[in-house]
């Protein structure tokens, strides 16, 4: 890592899951490269707090293909269908001026708005960001309590956090995802002195231990140390995590009447990594039971 890259201003909190919650929490779905199932996480995380009975606000920063939004409406559409908690939902708009600073000093004053008032009124609020750079894009890492960077299991996604050389897999240095995390890390501190708790999710992992699985895995544990940032595993790839997307719900959702049958084996085994996912969150207040 070269030297330009400073040292960890502080590491990664331990969170006991067993706290009280203390509102309100924000938690923020971020990377700049699409595919790594942002969107998918949040919607498990989402359910997940609303399950456990915590009041949830939601944020849309992806202006252009509203992905969270539209699974927000789409979940809205079971209310009265049964009993089912909905979050409050605002999705931000694009600055419209012309001029970059009036257009960004919109878009911020919209943030500040959005974000503040959904932390005023609800125990978590829950950001989904854009899979690309944008001035909303670093507003909303900037503001998280929680930070979540999905990724697949490749050096391709490695690459978002990294650059490595080619022959030795060594880390060169850090790539432009992971500088930006560190600019609002750094003046989140500097704000409030407040810590943000990165967590790098790997998300869709190969049920075989490959060789190539094994060498990603060891970068990552290099890369947690040195970027400070924790490693969790994500969800594997199941169709069953995405499907219920027009529906708006979640295997926390499912009932065996609205799969058409009896839960199947592949359904408690999915249930079981989306728990263990949210517990490697340690989000404050938050302990998820055995899947049963």
């Amino acid at each position: 890592m070269p030297d330009t890259m400073p040292d960890p201003l502080y590491q990664s909190p331990t969170i006991d899951p067993s706290e009280p919650n203390v509102a309100p929490h924000v938690i923020v779905l971020g990377n700049e490269k699409g595919g790594a199932g942002k969107t998918t996480v949040a919607m498990h995380v989402v359910a997940a707090l609303l399950e456990a009975g915590k009041s949830v606000g939601t944020l849309d920063l992806d202006v252009r293909q509203q992905s969270f939004s539209r699974y927000i409406a789409n979940r809205q559409m079971w209310v009265g269908r049964r009993d089912m908690a909905m979050p409050e939902h605002i999705t931000l708009q694009a600055g419209s001026h012309n001029n970059l600073d009036t257009r960004q000093q919109q878009e911020s004053e919209s943030f500040v708005q959005a974000l503040g008032h959904l932390r005023a009124n609800h125990d978590f609020v829950v950001v989904d960001c854009p899979g690309s750079d944008s001035y909303l894009s670093r507003l909303g890492h900037a503001s998280a309590d929680t930070l979540i960077t999905p990724m697949n299991e490749s050096f391709v996604d490695v690459d978002l956090l990294a650059t490595l050389d080619p022959n030795t897999l060594e880390i060169s240095g850090p790539s432009i995802y992971a500088e930006m995390v560190w600019s609002c890390r750094q003046a989140r501190v500097q704000a409030n002195g407040a810590a943000i708790d990165w967590v790098v999710l790997r998300n869709r992992t190969s049920h075989i231990h490959a060789k190539n699985r094994k060498r990603v895995e060891a970068t990552l544990e290099a890369l947690a140390t040195r970027l400070a940032f924790r490693q969790i595993d994500g969800l594997s790839e199941r169709v069953v995590f995405r499907e219920m997307f027009p529906a708006g719900l979640t295997l926390l959702d499912l009932t065996s009447e609205e799969a058409n049958a009896s839960l199947t084996m592949s359904h408690v085994a999915a249930r079981a990594e989306v728990k263990a996912l949210l517990n490697g969150l340690k989000l404050p207040g938050l302990a998820m039971p055995e899947a049963s």
